[in-house]
Parts: structure tokens; sequence; C-alpha cells
């Protein structure tokens, strides 16, 4: 039989440790048994039970800063409106700045999210965009922001065209002297900021990944979480098309362990379908019963087919709730 092994901390390693902590914020440096860390994050949910697991702490982590990117109509934006929506179910209060002036609110609403209670700006620079933002964190009265996206940024040098050589890459240069104080006032706030990018490709690049994504490394350095969204085939109820097979990679994680998946249907018109999410972990837990083409709950018929299911518990929503809670409990441990 194995022994337990038991880990004897070095009280001069901990004071590493927490210099490093100190310099780059908590998580960025732990040991593998240290379940505190995590512990101490609170979190927002994400909207989807899978996306949730794959953070490893239940949602997005807060006073963070968060990078979701992909290729274009990937989700991204979807993804930022989900966690707004979530975050408004908390009574948080939060704010969206549509730098690519492209955000549709019905849209928005059919999602879920009250824009009536959502500050939002159409800045014209990235210097505005950023001094809106600083000025909203800074007033300590808003909990969860959203840029959509960094690919649409530019400097007021950019929009007089007056770039030259030595003002190559201006927005990289901007954000690594913008980021870093970003990061340090939402961890003041407790404030979550969510950038969206998008992926570009490199130019001659014969080796390795020939993606990347805009605006240099500053913003990969200082965000806690990454994600990678990537649309991986469309899915059919008959012959109708009903929405997009989508896919996230948590590409970095300081606050748990990185590189975990989620996949869930981002249905047309009313985003991640955490309905069917519902039912398809609940089979898989055995909350619910399939004998052919039949589900049965509580020794109940709920419905024959997914979709027949998804109709009843959308009507049920005290089902619902309860086998949403369920399958969190069992997935999440909330």
């Amino acid at each position: 039989m194995k022994k337990k092994r038991t880990t004897q901390k070095n009280p001069s390693i901990d004071i590493v440790v927490e210099n490093i902590n100190k310099k780059y914020g908590d998580g960025s440096l732990f040991y593998g048994n240290d379940g505190e860390v995590v512990k101490n994050i609170k979190s927002i949910p994400t909207g989807s039970l899978a996306l949730d697991f794959a953070t490893g702490i239940g949602g997005y982590p807060r006073g963070r800063l968060i990078e979701v990117f992909g290729k274009e109509s990937s989700g991204k934006t979807t993804l930022a409106l989900h966690m707004l929506t979530m975050a408004q179910q908390m009574d948080l209060n939060v704010f969206f700045i549509d730098v690519e002036h492209a955000l549709d609110l019905n849209y928005a609403i059919s999602l879920g999210l009250d824009t009536n209670k959502v500050l939002f700006s159409q800045p014209q620079s990235a210097e505005e965009a950023f001094d809106i933002m600083k000025e909203l964190l800074n007033s300590g009265k808003f909990h969860v922001g959203v840029v959509d996206s960094v690919a649409g940024l530019a400097t007021e040098a950019e929009i007089k065209a007056e770039v030259t050589d030595k003002h190559m890459a201006p927005v990289a240069r901007f954000l690594s002297e913008n980021i870093k104080k970003v990061s340090s006032m939402c961890g003041r706030t407790n404030t979550t900021m969510v950038f969206i990018n998008q992926t570009r490709m490199k130019l001659n690049v014969r080796f390795g990944n020939p993606e990347t994504t805009p605006g240099g490394n500053a913003l990969k350095f200082f965000s806690s979480l990454r994600f990678e969204v990537t649309n991986i085939g469309k899915v059919k109820v008959g012959d109708n098309v009903i929405g997009n097979r989508t896919r996230i990679k948590v590409v970095k994680n300081k606050v748990a362990p990185p590189f975990r998946e989620a996949e869930f249907l981002l249905r047309y018109g009313d985003g991640i379908d955490f309905v069917m999410e519902t039912i398809d972990y609940a089979e898989n837990m055995g909350i619910i019963i399939k004998k052919g083409s039949f589900y049965k709950y509580n020794g109940n018929n709920i419905g024959q087919g997914k979709e027949a299911v998804r109709n009843y518990l959308m009507e049920d929503e005290e089902t619902f709730t309860n086998i949403y809670n369920l399958v969190r409990d069992n997935l999440i441990g909330e």
C-alpha cells in the first residue's frame, strides 16, 4: 500500500511565493495541493455548465482580466453577453465598451440581458475607451466590464494618420502601457474585465501555429484566463440548422489547472443552450433516465426525444431548476 504523501513547506520558499504572487497576482504561483488558491476566489457563472467546470472555479474569477479570442463569428460576443446576464442575476453592475460599434441590442435582450441596466459606450479611440474604463473602475460601483474588441482598437495617432515607422504597432504599445494599470484597478475594486479579441494569421509562418491575436503580449501576460473559442460545426434538428457546436479551450488559467475544454450548442437567437446542456449532463449522471426514445425524471415521463424534453423543461421551471441544481452540484460541487 502506498504511503500518503505529506508536504513539508519551506518557510524561505513561502516568502518567495508570497512576493511573486504580490507582483503578478494571487494564483500566479502555488503548490499542487494548495486548494486555498481556488477556494478564496469568488466567481460568476458563465452560462454554461461545461465552461464553469473548465474554469476550475465554477465560472469567471472576480477581480481579474480575461481574454476571449477566436475567429470572426465564433461566438465570442455571445459568451461575453451571457456573462453580463449572469452577473445581473447576481445583482452586479455591468458595462459594455463597444469599440466596434456593432452590438445588436435586440440580440443582447434575447439572451436575457437587461440593457436598461447596462452602461454602454462607443468610444472613438483606444485612449477614449481606456479613459472611460478607468473612470468606471475607479468609481468602485461596477463588477463586470466588457471591451469588444481589442482588434478594433485604434489610437488617436492611427486615426489621424500620423503613424510613422517609429510608431509601429501603436495599439500594442498603448496596451503595454495601460493593461497593467487596468489589472491593478480590477484587483483593487474586485471588478472582472473581459477583453474580446480576434485571431489573425501571421505572415510567412512555415512552422507552428500561424494564428496570433492583435495587441501585443501585455493582455496575454496579465490575463488570468484566456479562452480560445472555436466554431466546430452546425447543428441540425431534422433538416433545419438550429445553431453551432462551439468549443472553448482554456489555454491559460492562473486560478486552476489550464487546458480544459468545454463544448456546447450556441442556438441561433438564444445563445448558449444551457437547457440541452443540462439534459446531456443529467442523462450521463443518471438523473434523467432514457428508455428507448423516452426520457424520465423521478419516474415521470418528460418527453420523447431530446427536443421534446427541452421544450418540457423550458415550460416547467421548477423541474428544470431541480435537475440543473443536481447536475451543478455533481459537476462543480457548489
